[in-house]
């Protein structure tokens, strides 16, 4: 089963990098990820979701392809490509997998203009290590919701909300 957790930053940038981080840590094996996305609220108040693929350029290459296959056996290759890639980038477009994105935007009003939110839905991880590569972020974000059991979701918030120690110079 996958957990979802979604966690605020005052700084759009912020979400950016803990996804580019997180994108890391599942190139290591450290983290599988079935969904990561960047939500952002401009400061004229506009939300704008950021996915880290776009559907509808890949159904377009797919839709385009087997178009222009379809199309050899009618004689017309170039007419079925671009049918194919329209069909395709139509349906790409409205494809929604993972995270739905109507409950991204819902959440995403209540944001302050010039927030930032980070949605990831994990399927599984090794929470000590994440947490580890994910220090830089300790302090600087706020858990919004999380579908975790409570000792694991009471963790992640003292880590991501935890104030940052204060280093004396001695």
């Amino acid at each position: 089963m996958s957990n979802l957790i979604v966690i605020a930053f005052p700084e759009e940038q912020l979400a950016f990098e803990m996804r580019a981080a997180l994108a890391n840590l599942q190139k290591e094996y450290l983290i599988e990820m079935e969904d990561v996305v960047v939500v952002t609220k401009s400061l004229e108040g506009k939300v704008k979701l950021h996915q880290a693929t776009n559907l509808t350029a890949a159904g377009a290459v797919g839709g385009g392809f087997w178009g222009m296959l379809i199309g050899m056996v009618f004689l017309n290759p170039l007419l079925g490509a671009a049918i194919g890639a329209g069909a395709g980038a139509l349906s790409g477009a409205t494809t929604d997998l993972g995270i739905n994105n109507d409950f991204m935007k819902d959440l995403a009003e209540h944001f302050k203009p010039g927030c930032s939110a980070i949605f990831v839905l994990v399927k599984k991880s090794t929470p000590d290590k994440v947490m580890d590569r994910l220090a830089a972020f300790k302090g600087k974000g706020k858990i919004l919701q999380t579908s975790l059991a409570k000792d694991e979701e009471d963790t992640l918030r003292a880590f991501i909300e935890a104030h940052p120690e204060v280093v004396s110079a001695s």
